[in-house]
């Protein structure tokens, strides 16, 4: 079995199509297809049962697959480093994060990095945890920032910090003693900025009001937790969300309380098990961990 053999099996093992594997090497369909037979023509035996267009793999490619990670994932590393020499580069991070994550947590994050990873190539791009997903597991990115663990068997999920569900209001709606008290669910007014049911604080907030049994209407929804702040600064009314979006950037225009009951909300670090993060990477991670720890703290009783 050649390395060739190794890194094409393994790419279609991960993105489970033969068209996400050419996806993810660069080259095209019937290249990997004539890789795979070739592969299992040397092996011979076939690694994937083919029904109606789709591959599903045999328990064969199972075990394959399991004997061969540590292999690719060198491998992986190789190509990675092979590219850094080439642009003359140390190494490339490639992180991804949720839209909100992107304005509130990894600004501040990357200037605290960039003290010391200041000639590292760093790309950094936008997407929802569900896409978040397969673009780790494609390999178009080292890691991810989340504030939902996919629980999927290819993705590791590292809690990096955790703080309270937070209301916010406009300046003036609560006296300086209500700020210093949370408020309580039952003490919600009776609209609220809303989120999707589909977003994971959305089901969160809407579990614990069901529980309270309280239902404010939503007149108006939004998809990212910092435009339902942006909406609180103009004045647009009231809205729950994550302590991170909460806390960044400070402004005189909001007020903010912890919800009662308190309504934990982790920031997770996403990777691939596949592809263990390099130093840049992980010393990235820790940035994160110390501004997102410090969005918690800063998340306390009293106005903004």
């Amino acid at each position: 079995m050649r390395l060739r053999h190794i890194e094409v099996f393994h790419a279609v093992m991960q993105a489970g199509t033969i068209s996400g594997a050419a996806q993810v090497l660069h080259i095209s369909q019937p290249a990997v297809t004539k890789v795979l037979q070739h592969c299992e023509l040397q092996l011979g035996l076939p690694l994937f049962e083919r029904i109606r267009g789709k591959l599903y793999p045999r328990p064969e490619a199972h075990r394959l697959f399991a004997e061969t990670e540590k292999l690719s994932r060198d491998l992986a590393g190789i190509r990675r480093l092979a590219a850094s020499l080439k642009s003359k580069s140390v190494e490339t991070v490639r992180l991804v994060a949720t839209p909100s994550l992107s304005i509130s947590v990894l600004p501040p994050a990357m200037a605290l990095w960039r003290r010391d990873f200041a000639h590292t190539q760093c790309e950094l791009g936008t997407q929802h945890t569900a896409e978040i997903v397969n673009v780790l597991r494609i390999g178009e990115a080292d890691l991810a920032l989340s504030l939902q663990d996919p629980r999927h068997p290819n993705i590791v999920a590292e809690p990096l910090a955790e703080g309270p569900l937070t209301v916010l209001a406009p300046a003036g709606t609560w006296s300086a003693a209500q700020c210093e008290q949370p408020i309580a669910v039952t003490d919600l007014p009776d609209e609220l900025i809303g989120l999707p049911d589909s977003d994971p604080l959305g089901e969160l907030i809407a579990g614990a009001l069901e529980a309270a049994d309280r239902h404010p209407v939503h007149r108006t929804v939004v998809q990212t937790y910092q435009i339902a702040r942006l909406l609180v600064e103009a004045g647009g009314g009231l809205a729950v969300v994550d302590p991170f979006s909460a806390a960044l950037p400070r402004t005189d225009a909001l007020q903010r309380r912890a919800l009662a009951p308190a309504l934990p909300v982790r920031l997770y670090v996403l990777s691939a098990s596949h592809s263990p993060l390099s130093h840049g990477a992980r010393e990235l991670v820790g940035a994160v961990a110390t501004v997102a720890r410090r969005c918690v703290e800063a998340v306390a009783p009293g106005p903004i």
